[in-house]
């Protein structure tokens, strides 16, 4: 507990790994990345399918790159070993398997709780990824289907009668995938797919089309009923549908409580900061998803690492 890092990074994504990467390249040294999952980059890991295409430009939006970090579009696995590569070429410190529980401001620096231990830092930066957190449906769950409920592939068998739930990017890509070998349907709210990419629109209509995946579009769901251990989908019209699995791919949401407890405040659902993403609390930064300005571009989660790292370097001289 007498040691104190110069800087303390919570979540070890695109943002906290440049971050942390272009903190040292400023000279700053003693740095840790605390990463709750067994690796960096799990939202990567977990919500992207193998071979999937990761582009800098995210939706299409063009982002110059501001810092010494060189990234460029590829796959998710060549994305996993384009970080991979940075970390291991860099002394930065990565701690797995630890879950960040609150942070305290004290004088002088501040101290990061974890489960069974704490550690204390200069400069603390937040770079928790919004699909940490999965937005789960707003109505009850029964609890003998809750392990038919998902938010990732996870647990998803051959031969399986699935509903998909969402209009994105993840939706589709799910949806698509899974009718390899399973019989799928996808469900949104809207009439449309106009919130995913092109190329996902394309895939998603050639699906429909050659009736490999069944649409069902318009309607909402009402609620979901426990069937002999399977998931009885009740929708808005009344009308009903037996699956064996359903997943959701909504989106995910700020975790505004432990934003709170830190004492981050937060204006329209995302952490109030200013240019150089310091927050209302002097040396407590957020970075990437949280922001919801880069809303999964990892090209903007990487200059915000830029940004942060140069102001903290010419901030304090280290």
């Amino acid at each position: 507990m007498s040691h104190i890092y110069n800087l303390a990074i919570i979540g070890a994504g695109p943002a906290g790994i440049a971050t942390a990467v272009e903190s040292y390249l400023q000279g700053i040294r003693d740095i840790v990345l605390l990463e709750k999952d067994e690796n960096h980059n799990s939202t990567i890991r977990k919500y992207y399918k193998d071979n999937k295409r990761v582009d800098k430009d995210w939706k299409g939006q063009k982002v110059e790159l501001d810092g010494r970090i060189y990234f460029v579009d590829g796959t998710k696995e060549t994305t996993l070993d384009f970080f991979d590569e940075i970390l291991e070429n860099h002394s930065v410190e990565l701690q797995t398997h630890v879950e960040v529980q609150s942070i305290q401001k004290q004088e002088g620096c501040f101290e990061v709780f974890m489960a069974g231990k704490s550690i204390k830092a200069k400069h603390v930066v937040v770079t928790i990824g919004r699909m940490g957190k999965p937005n789960k449906p707003s109505y009850k769950i029964p609890a003998g289907i809750k392990k038919k409920i998902g938010y990732t592939l996870d647990g998803c068998d051959e031969g399986e009668k699935i509903l998909v739930v969402g209009g994105g990017d993840s939706a589709i890509e799910y949806a698509v995938d899974l009718s390899e070998k399973n019989e799928v349907s996808i469900c949104y709210r809207r009439e449309t797919f106009r919130r995913a990419n092109p190329t996902n629109q394309r895939d998603i209509a050639n699906a429909i089309m050659h009736k490999e995946v069944e649409p069902i579009l318009g309607i909402d769901i009402d609620s979901l009923e426990d069937e002999d251990g399977k998931v009885k989908v009740i929708f808005t019209q009344g009308e009903t549908q037996i699956f064996d699995r359903v997943i959701y791919a909504i989106g995910g949401t700020t975790p505004s409580s432990f934003l709170a407890s830190a004492g981050i405040q937060e204006e329209d659902g995302k952490p109030v900061h200013d240019d150089n993403y310091e927050t209302n609390i002097e040396g407590l930064f957020v970075a990437g998803d949280i922001t919801q300005e880069s809303g999964g571009s990892i090209a903007l989660g990487l200059n915000h690492g830029y940004a942060i790292a140069c102001f903290i370097q010419q901030k304090n001289k280290i």
